[in-house]
């Protein structure tokens, strides 16, 4: 009896390896959106000279804005975006909303634990950004980090977690506009605000001889920005080897100068 029990038990086990070998394997992320014929692109809009969303025009201008275009092309599809923030940006990755999130997206733990990060676009960290004429009293994380010191911050982001993991005695001050926010500090409605590097020399431009980028070459921190990709190994070989030929061909450099320099 049990001899015949383990010649069941054994060609059972042949049987259903043989029909899951029949069985197609499931599609990938890629073969979706190949199939689709469209890459959805997550962007909030909101951070040059990453991405900015036009009202009026409903469209998205900006360096990742042509990297994407660039990566629908190798694809062979068309590239719809979609609209997002940063307080609402995970839910919507969560969510399927899009593909890939691009515009300024830094790699994070809590990014990485839902979905794969590209190879790094852009390499960089949190540094101040303030009016000239204050330019030399907020030189360090004590310099700022005083009573009477008014940081302003976008909610939902790192910028914001960058400053309540060092603010303490500072005060902090939320605005919901990355748009228009550099405006408050050139107004006097706020003292200074730490981003990315290079969102501080791009302002520093639209603003020139009002707001200046404090030691942009030497951030505070160092973080990474990268393409937020859904969890599928096959998508992310393929924006890898997509940026590796960017880089390689000068075209990412191309488009890099187009925007930051």
């Amino acid at each position: 009896m049990k001899t015949l029990m383990r010649v069941a038990a054994a060609c059972l086990a042949l049987t259903i390896s043989a029909a899951s070998a029949q069985q197609p394997a499931p599609a990938s992320r890629l073969d979706d959106i190949l199939r689709r014929g469209t890459l959805r692109v997550g962007m909030t809009g909101d951070y040059m000279p990453f991405t900015h969303y036009d009202q009026a025009a409903s469209q998205f201008t900006g360096f990742d804005v042509d990297m994407a275009e660039a990566l629908g092309k190798a694809l062979g599809v068309k590239v719809a975006f979609v609209k997002t923030s940063w307080p609402t940006l995970k839910k919507d990755f969560e969510s399927d909303a899009f593909d890939v999130a691009m515009g300024g997206v830094s790699i994070t733990l809590d990014r990485q634990k839902v979905g794969l990060f590209s190879d790094p676009v852009l390499r960089e960290g949190k540094t101040p950004i303030a009016r000239c004429t204050d330019k030399d009293k907020f030189q360090t994380l004590a310099d700022i980090d005083k009573p009477g010191t008014r940081v302003i911050v976008n909610p939902g982001g790192t910028n914001e977690r960058f400053a309540r993991e060092h603010i303490k005695s500072a005060g902090i001050q939320v605005y919901n506009d990355n748009v228009t926010i550099f405006d408050e500090i050139a107004k006097g409605d706020a003292d200074l605000m730490m981003t990315d590097a290079s969102e501080t020399r791009y302002q520093q431009k639209r603003h020139p001889g009002v707001l200046c980028a404090i030691h942009p070459d030497k951030p505070f921190d160092f973080a990474e920005k990268a393409y937020w990709l859904q969890r599928d190994v096959a998508l992310k070989a393929f924006v890898d080897q997509w940026l590796h030929i960017a880089i390689a061909t000068g075209s990412f450099k191309k488009i890099y100068d187009k925007w930051f320099e």
